[in-house]
C-alpha cells in the first residue's frame, strides 16, 4: 500500500520591516550623488576650518606672517605659487594658502552662526504670529515687511561703518568690530525670509486634526506650538537653512570686499579678493585661489540643499 507523498511547503513570504522617516530620508538621499559629493566637499571645509593652524604648522607659515624678502621682487610684486607656496604669496609676502584655509574658518563661523541665529529668531515668531494670529500677526508681519523693504547692502553699510570705525565699537562698547558685528547685522537683515515661510505652514498646521486633538485634552497654546506643531517645521527649516548659509556667507565677502568686514588681521576670503582687485592682471593667484573657493562653497551648499529638500519631500519625485 503506497502513502501519498506530504504536500511541498510553501515558502515564508518575505518579511518587510516599516521603515522609519530617518531611513526613508537617507533611502533618498543616498541616492542623489550629486548631493553626497556637496556634503564631503563642506565636510572637507569643515575639516580644513579646524585643521587651519596644523596647515600652517605643517606648512611653517603664520596667517599674518610676512615673507617680504623671500616672495617679492625689486618691484614690491608678490610672486607666484612655488614649491613653498604652493597658492603663491600677497603683496605682503603672506602665504594666500594658508589665509585661505583660516578664510574658510572665517566664512563658515559667520555663514553658519548667522544663519542659526535668523532661523532662531524667525522661527519663534513666525510660530507665534501664525499660530495666535490677530494683532500678533500683523505686527509681526508689518515688521518683516519693513526690514524686507530696507536697501540691504546699503544699511549693512552703514551699520558697520558706524559700529567698526573705532575700536570702541557702538551701543557703549557692547558691539565691537569683528565677527561677532558681522553675524548680527546679517542675522537682522535675513530673520524675515524665514518667519516668513514658518508663518504660512503654522497657518496651515493650526487647523490640523492633531492640534485640534491636543487643544481637546486641555493642552496650553506654548505646549501645541513648541510640542506638537513645532517639529512638524523641522525638515523645511533644514532646507532653508542650507539654502541660506551660502547667501550669508556671499554677504560677508560682500562686506569684506568693501573693507568693512573683519578685521585687516583676520583672513578672510572677501578681503582677499579686495586686495587683489588692483594687481589681479600680474598676480592672478591673489584673485583666483580665493574665487575658486568662494565659488565651490556656495555651489555645495546649494546642491547640498536641493538634495536634502528632495530626500525630505515625499512628494518629490526626480
Amino acid at each position: 500500500m503506497t502513502t501519498a507523498a506530504p504536500p511541498l511547503a510553501e515558502p515564508a513570504a518575505p518579511t518587510t520591516g516599516a521603515r522609519t522617516p530617518w531611513q526613508l530620508f537617507w533611502r533618498r538621499f543616498r541616492s542623489n550623488r550629486v548631493a553626497l559629493v556637496a556634503a564631503a566637499f563642506i565636510g572637507v571645509l569643515v575639516v580644513l576650518a579646524f585643521g587651519a593652524p596644523l596647515v600652517a604648522a605643517l606648512i611653517g607659515h603664520g596667517p599674518n606672517e610676512l615673507f617680504q624678502r623671500e616672495m617679492t621682487d625689486e618691484f614690491g610684486l608678490p610672486l607666484g605659487p612655488n614649491g613653498e607656496f604652493l597658492f603663491g604669496a600677497d603683496p605682503a609676502g603672506r602665504d594666500v594658502l594658508v589665509r585661505i584655509a583660516y578664510g574658510t574658518r572665517v566664512s563658515l563661523i559667520v555663514g553658519v552662526a548667522a544663519t542659526g541665529v535668523a532661523v532662531l529668531i524667525g522661527t519663534v515668531l513666525g510660530l507665534v504670529a501664525g499660530f495666535r494670529g490677530g494683532v500678533v500677526d500683523t505686527l509681526v508681519s508689518r515688521a518683516a515687511d519693513v526690514v524686507l523693504s530696507l536697501p540691504l547692502l546699503l544699511f549693512a553699510i552703514g551699520i558697520v561703518t558706524a559700529c567698526g570705525s573705532s575700536r570702541e565699537g557702538c551701543f557703549g562698547g557692547a558691539v565691537k568690530p569683528g565677527l561677532l558685528l558681522v553675524i548680527i547685522v546679517i542675522s537682522l537683515f535675513t530673520w524675515p525670509y524665514v518667519a516668513r515661510i514658518v508663518r504660512g505652514a503654522v497657518l496651515s498646521l493650526r487647523e490640523r486634526e492633531f492640534v485640534e486633538a491636543s487643544r481637546a485634552i486641555g493642552a496650553s497654546d506654548m505646549t501645541i506650538m513648541f510640542r506638537e506643531i513645532l517639529p512638524n517645521l523641522v525638515g523645511p527649516l533644514i532646507v532653508y537653512a542650507s539654502l541660506l548659509i551660502p547667501q550669508n556667507i556671499l554677504f560677508e565677502a560682500y562686506l569684506s570686499f568693501l573693507g568693512l568686514g573683519v578685521p585687516d588681521e583676520t583672513p578672510s576670503w572677501g578681503r582677499m579678493i579686495s586686495d587683489a582687485a588692483d594687481i589681479f592682471d600680474v598676480a592672478w593667484w591673489l584673485m583666483l585661489f580665493p574665487g575658486i573657493f568662494l565659488l565651490l562653497t556656495v555651489l555645495a551648499f546649494n546642491l547640498l540643499g536641493d538634495g536634502l529638500r528632495d530626500a525630505l519631500d515625499p512628494r518629490t519625485d526626480r
